[in-house]
């Protein structure tokens, strides 16, 4: 099969598909004449060339390859949907940073380093969108579930593997977790966080802000 009629099924499929496609996925696309995954990558590189100039690009992410939009075009797509969701509530910021950059953790490990207690409704919204999972278990009184990200947490972020997330000593957490989608009105309304590193100051008010997000 001519490269040309691959590449033809790949975007069709690519822009079609609701979440990123595998190259086994691709690969099995094409029933009546056989392709293999190594032809498959290779006309993937094909079109994400074919489409370097346009307003969308074909990125590889985690759990396979998707069109997504460039982040110059941000500024204009932000229109078609003026009334944005609002953002995460610091807290459930800071528990996902904590759990991504020092995975795995338990509950415990994350209260720690907060220096208040993580709410069951915190754990239950990041576990609810997708981001986090329980790993395993820690061998201590109790057996506590050990946290950590999945691959759609990696999806949204457009990262393919955990050691892509850059060290926090160049970037603050937020400023990577603002590329995350934008959470439903009871996700909390408190402000997101500019430093999510583990620091334990202002350690009354955010147990104040926890219990008040609780109920948003």
């Amino acid at each position: 099969m001519r490269d040309e009629a691959i590449i033809r099924v790949l975007e069709a499929a690519l822009l079609c598909a609701e979440q990123p496609v595998s190259v086994v996925t691709l690969s099995g696309l094409f029933q009546t004449q056989p392709v293999t995954p190594d032809d498959v990558r290779r006309c993937l590189g094909l079109l994400q060339q074919d489409w370097e100039s346009r307003g969308l690009e074909l990125v590889q992410v985690s759990s396979g390859w998707r069109f997504q939009s460039r982040p110059d075009m941000q500024v204009y797509l932000e229109h078609l949907n003026p009334q944005r969701a609002p953002r995460y509530s610091r807290a459930v910021l800071e528990t996902l940073a904590i759990i991504a950059w020092h995975q795995p953790v338990t509950r415990g490990d994350i209260e720690d380093i907060r220096g208040v207690s993580v709410s069951t409704p915190i754990v239950r919204t990041l576990q609810d969108r997708g981001w986090i999972e329980v790993l395993g278990h820690r061998d201590a009184p109790g057996r506590p579930a050990l946290l950590g990200t999945t691959r759609q947490f990696l999806d949204d972020l457009g990262l393919k593997a955990l050691d892509e997330l850059p060290a926090l000593t160049d970037v603050s957490a937020n400023e990577i977790l603002a590329g995350l989608p934008a959470g439903t009105p009871n996700d909390g309304g408190a402000p997101a966080a500019q430093n999510m590193t583990g620091h334990k100051s202002e350690k009354d008010t955010r147990a104040q802000q926890d219990n008040q997000e609780e109920f948003l």
